[in-house]
């Protein structure tokens, strides 16, 4: 049996359409190329997720719009953290059209040290006061 082909100009649902920067398909081959003893089998099965799907995802021949949220984020944890490769939540999430929901806590806490940092002396010893008091409350809670 075949499958209805689309015209070249269709979007069929198994199509999304470009997004600013790298779409999915495009970052996981980069990045899979940037890890030479890595395949994307390799990563399909690290990250949980089938190399069907996958492997689909990379030829663009399935739709990204549902991905779960876990999913994107065991891919980053798999490319990231275990093979050391440059990938933020945010790069992968922006891949599939969406914001990263709720920001990660290595985000958060990285967004907080860079605003930190760039406070005054006398700015920075604010903060930590509050967040002490913020803590107190919160432990009294």
């Amino acid at each position: 049996m075949t499958s209805h082909q689309h015209d070249p100009g269709e979007h069929g649902p198994a199509e999304d359409p470009a997004r600013a920067g790298e779409d999915l398909a495009a970052l996981l081959r980069r990045l899979v190329e940037e890890k030479p003893d890595k395949t994307p089998k390799d990563l399909a099965t690290e990250a949980g997720v089938s190399y069907a799907t996958l492997n689909a995802w990379m030829n663009r021949t399935r739709g990204t719009s549902r991905i779960k949220t876990e999913t994107l984020r065991d891919l980053v944890r798999v490319l990231r953290d275990k093979w050391g490769l440059s990938v933020t939540p945010a790069e992968m999430f922006a891949s599939v059209g969406r914001a990263v929901p709720g920001g990660s806590d290595e985000e958060r806490e990285a967004r907080l040290l860079r605003i930190y940092r760039e406070l005054p002396v006398d700015k920075q010893r604010d903060v930590l006061k509050y967040a002490d008091a913020l803590l107190t409350v919160s432990r009294a809670s």
